[in-house]
Parts: structure tokens; C-alpha cells; sequence
């Protein structure tokens, strides 16, 4: 049996390593959780059924998701 990636959760993608943030938003009915990872950053929906809905972003489409969720990180961001 073959599992997808709706079945791995953020931790199983990315390991135990990466910081990653759990929110409830507004802007979506999942619980978001959020892994910046520098050059870009995962936002994982985890659906009411334990499945996930992975986005693997780049900086500029991370910070423009994250902006659209009401999302703000605890470190500012800048890649300038």
C-alpha cells in the first residue's frame, strides 16, 4: 500500500527539526500549520478527516499566502 502525501503530516514531510507553527484562521475552515524554511516555507491544511493539503512555496508566494491568511510569523521576514 502506497500512502500520499495527504496522508503524511508536515513533521513526516519535513522531520522533527523544522520549527513549525499551528494556527486557526478566519481565512481557512483547516487548521493551517506553518514551516518557514528560509528560501520559501510549507503551509499544510490539516482537514477535519486527519488528512492533509500540502503548498510548498516560494519566499515570495509564502509571505503573499501568509499575508492572505492573516498569518504573521514571530520573526519578520526579508529577502531583500
Amino acid at each position: 500500500m502506497c500512502s500520499s502525501s495527504a496522508d503524511l503530516s508536515p513533521e513526516e514531510l519535513l522531520g522533527q527539526d523544522i520549527e513549525m507553527s499551528t494556527f486557526q484562521v478566519a481565512a481557512a475552515k483547516d487548521t493551517v500549520v506553518v514551516a518557514d524554511l528560509g528560501d520559501g516555507g510549507l503551509i499544510s491544511y490539516k482537514r477535519a478527516d486527519g488528512t492533509y493539503l500540502h503548498t510548498l512555496n516560494t519566499i515570495e508566494g509564502f509571505e503573499r499566502k501568509l499575508l492572505s491568511l492573516g498569518i504573521e510569523l514571530k520573526q519578520k521576514r526579508s529577502h531583500i
